[in-house]
């Protein structure tokens, strides 16, 4: 595998153009990102020393529309990370057919190590770095890894007032009070829930008969175990960075969700009293939770969770991506090899894109949408895109990452193609 993590998800475009019938424009345009932006943001820390950290925007395409994409603040955050989300921000916005292209930014920064002054202060500093970089009709942030509604809050406020205007369609995933919508601190793990739905409908898996385990219990994991629980599915194991727990005849979620709020770590699950339900369970690592004999397994962590050297170790008979890029492109011809089916994160995880999108506009129009509104918008968007990439896989005869890649390519090309070709300017 390449030690790029661009080249290695460039890998899938090239899969899926084998299926398609794209001009020269379109295959051209895609190899590259539209632009790259490389900030040094200076900050006051609190014992009075100043400090310089690096962030990163990458627009990749916006021949739909203005680009979309979160904004991380992590110690591995590099411009190879932020192209390759940028990347597949393109063809999820694509994929969803919203009108967007894609965009990602980021910060190489362990948040756990500032006080919530420094983080305003960070936050504040790489709005005040990129200011003409993004905007409501150039580009849209949003939350990603170790980023939420207050820090995007801030981030709206600070390009306010650059501005001198309120603008808060500037980033979405804001709290409520400042036009952030309702639905959308739910609306990956809802998005992915209905995908789930579908797809193991299809394949005869049904709920009482499932075993589900779930690395990364985050607010997409943790969100998406009690949706699954709740629907019947057994969640017999879920991990975070720290590790891990398992039982085989499944977890109380509502349980492991609150001792996770107050100890900050699954591993912290020892049940007391009437605080939860006692559940007799194993701790495990992450490696061993992705080997677990399931038969839903959800990435919901980090990219690169499965790879070459584990891949001939799952086990699940179904994985669905909740994370972003959590399986190599080795991985992937390792796991189609062996018959498990990948569904991909371009498709599973779009529900946030999607409600951030609901947000955009309801920005822009002044007019809120209530929950139920919202949800049952993204449940009629990833159903329908959902059942579109199926026929298309069921029609060509290719995994569910190479037709949604191919759906997304289509829909690209019409847009590019709409400018005009070389076919429109060349007859031969």
């Amino acid at each position: 595998m390449s030690d790029s993590l661009f080249a290695d998800a460039s890998q899938r475009l090239e899969r899926a153009l084998k299926y398609v019938c794209l001009s020269e424009d379109t295959t051209e345009r895609l190899k590259f990102p539209k632009s790259s932006l490389i900030v040094s943001i200076p900050v006051r820390m609190d014992n009075g020393s100043l400090k310089i950290f690096q962030g990163y925007r990458v627009r990749y395409d916006d021949t739909r529309g203005p680009t979309k994409g979160g904004v991380r603040y992590y110690p591995t955050v590099s411009l190879d990370e932020v192209t390759s989300l940028a990347f597949w921000m393109t063809f999820k916005c694509a994929v969803l057919n919203l009108p967007f292209g894609g965009a990602k930014g980021g910060i190489t920064i362990n948040p756990k190590e500032l006080s919530k002054l420094e983080l305003e202060r960070l936050s504040r500093g790489y709005v005040d770095a990129i200011a003409d970089f993004i905007g409501p009709d150039i580009d849209i942030p949003a939350p990603d890894v170790y980023t939420n509604p207050m820090i995007m809050g801030w981030m709206m406020d600070q390009y306010s007032i650059i501005r001198r205007q309120l603008c808060n369609g500037v980033v979405t995933g804001k709290p409520i009070a400042l036009g952030g919508s309702l639905g959308r601190d739910t609306a990956t793990a809802m998005g992915a829930f209905f995908v789930i739905e579908i797809i193991l409908a299809k394949l005869s898996q049904f709920p009482a008969n499932t075993t589900v385990a779930i690395q990364g219990f985050g607010n997409a994991g943790a969100t998406l175990a009690q949706l699954l629980a709740q629907a019947g599915y057994k969640v017999v194991a879920v991990s975070d960075s720290q590790g891990g727990i398992y039982a085989k005849n499944g977890l109380d979620i509502p349980s492991v969700r609150q001792f996770k709020e107050s100890n900050k770590s699954v591993k912290a699950v020892y049940c007391e009293g009437s605080v939860c339900n006692i559940v007799e369970h194993d701790v495990m690592s992450n490696e061993e939770l992705l080997t677990l004999d399931v038969d839903v397994l959800i990435p919901a962590a980090l990219e690169n969770q499965i790879t070459a050297e584990n891949a001939k170790d799952i086990k699940a008979k179904y994985i669905f991506e909740v994370a972003n890029g959590p399986t190599t492109s080795e991985a992937d011809q390792i796991l189609e090899a062996r018959g498990i089916q990948v569904i991909p994160d371009i498709l599973v995880n779009a529900g946030g894109v999607t409600v951030s999108y609901f947000e955009w506009v309801q920005n822009r129009s002044g007019f809120y949408w209530t929950a139920d509104e919202v949800n049952l918008r993204l449940k009629q968007k990833m159903i329908a895109e959902t059942e579109e990439i199926w026929q298309l896989s069921q029609e060509l005869g290719i995994s569910m990452r190479t037709a949604a890649y191919v759906h997304g390519l289509n829909r690209l090309g019409e847009a590019i193609n709409a400018k005009g070709t070389r076919d429109f300017y060349v007859k031969n």
